[in-house]
């Protein structure tokens, strides 16, 4: 087995790496949630104090915009840098700016434009921190337990979108919006401090790159990205099944109130339960770990998540469709997961970095091309029809990701990789 680079001892790594991995793990759970928590609690505030779709849009694209337009040169750091210190400083700034609010509007000064401002400045944050942690990942979890590993953390952030809203409304009924402000600068802190004791060194790079600048960089990973003909396909298929989710995670609350009723015990059983079918398969892909060749699991998640989405659309009691949607929402982790590990499978250490601000940024903006789309789509055709055509387009492109040489040379060479060490 090669020596591992990226850490300060191969075989110290594997001995230790579950309990590296637990504190990374954790470290990501407690930031997480006072994130999600405080994103909550910005949009229900915008919304309360407003009542405007523009002031809401304009909030939405602060949270998300920023986001999109940092990844390919966060991508760049995260290969430059020591991803574990990328990671402590993105969670830091965002911390700093959250803080830095609260203090402000503590003081009386409750200026939307702040809020706008300091969403910006945490959609940055994320962007920095998000391919940061993909790529860390593999640095301290040997390849053999990607899947599990991919699949547990997907569980806890499923499980972390499922409880944040209900708490994150009853901070803001009950303290007001300074309270989750400060809950997102103390979990920020913790998880800080928790991923201190984790060791990991910066990736070593290419000899190539060595005296590359940042600019050179981000060339280099675009170029390598498309010159690599796993990667450029799969990102391709990737792209149109991000797209292809969007009715199926966005529109169903629509479809509630239209077909079953504007009740609001309906509209949180369907939120929260799409978040449990989610947390259900992250258990179960962690359990069971996927086919060898994760190309077989990517491929079978999308056409089971194909068909029960189209199942939706015939969907005509109440409880029939949470129960179908249950079954949707558990078959997502067995898209995700092994979308993660093909990824940090295939693609060089020293270049993970970029790839993942790839992947974020496709997966970050065929949310908003998708809602576009079928957003003023769903006022003139019924969503259950949306949902039905999206359904079987969906299957489609699982299966035809069999068809495709390059996916299945691609996930075969990951294969052996992995066996290899």
């Amino acid at each position: 087995m090669e020596k591992n680079s990226t850490t300060p001892s191969a075989d110290s790594m594997y001995v230790r790496w579950r309990s590296n991995t637990a504190w990374f793990l954790s470290s990501q759970t407690v930031s997480l949630f006072g994130s999600s928590l405080t994103q909550f609690a910005i949009i229900w505030y915008v919304t309360l104090a407003t009542s405007s779709g523009v002031m809401l849009m304009i909030s939405s694209l602060c949270s998300f915009l920023p986001q999109i337009l940092i990844s390919m040169l966060a991508g760049v750091w995260a290969d430059r840098h020591n991803r574990k210190y990328l990671i402590m400083i993105a969670d830091g700034s965002i911390a700093l700016s959250t803080l830095i609010l609260a203090i402000i509007f503590l003081c009386g000064y409750k200026e939307l434009w702040l809020l706008f401002a300091v969403s910006a400045v945490r959609s940055i944050g994320a962007g920095v921190q998000t391919p940061a942690v993909s790529a860390m990942i593999p640095q301290i979890v040997p390849k053999d337990k990607l899947m599990r590993i991919n699949g547990i953390n997907g569980t806890i952030q499923s499980l972390t979108m499922l409880i944040s809203p209900a708490v994150s409304g009853a901070v803001l009924s009950m303290a007001g919006l300074e309270a989750a402000f400060f809950i997102d600068v103390i979990t920020a802190v913790i998880g800080i401090s928790i991923l201190l004791r984790i060791p990991v060194t910066k990736v070593e790079r290419a000899s190539t790159q060595q005296n590359a600048g940042a600019l050179d960089d981000l060339k280099y990973g675009l170029r390598y990205t498309w010159n690599h003909k796993f990667l450029r396909v799969f990102l391709g298929f990737y792209a149109v099944m991000m797209f292809l989710v969007t009715p199926a995670a966005l529109l169903t609350p629509l479809m509630t109130t239209r077909s079953f009723g504007d009740e609001v015990w309906m509209l949180t059983a369907n939120e929260m339960v799409w978040s449990l079918g989610s947390v259900i398969g992250g258990l179960l892909v962690a359990m069971w770990g996927g086919f060898k060749n994760r190309l077989y699991t990517l491929a079978l998640g999308t056409v089971i998540f194909g068909l029960f989405t189209m199942s939706l659309g015939f969907a005509g009691i109440f409880w029939v469709y949470l129960l179908l949607l249950l079954i949707t929402g558990l078959t997502m982790p067995l898209i995700s997961s092994p979308s993660m590990v093909l990824l940090q499978e295939t693609v060089e250490p020293d270049m993970q970095g970029r790839v993942f601000g790839l992947v974020q940024i496709v997966s970050a903006a065929a949310v908003p091309l998708g809602m576009a789309v079928f957003g003023p789509m769903a006022d003139s055709i019924k969503v259950e029809r949306l949902l039905i055509a999206t359904g079987i387009l969906m299957a489609l492109l699982g299966a035809s990701m069999l068809l495709s040489r390059s996916l299945r040379e691609g996930g075969n060479c990951a294969h052996e990789k992995k066996d290899q060490l």
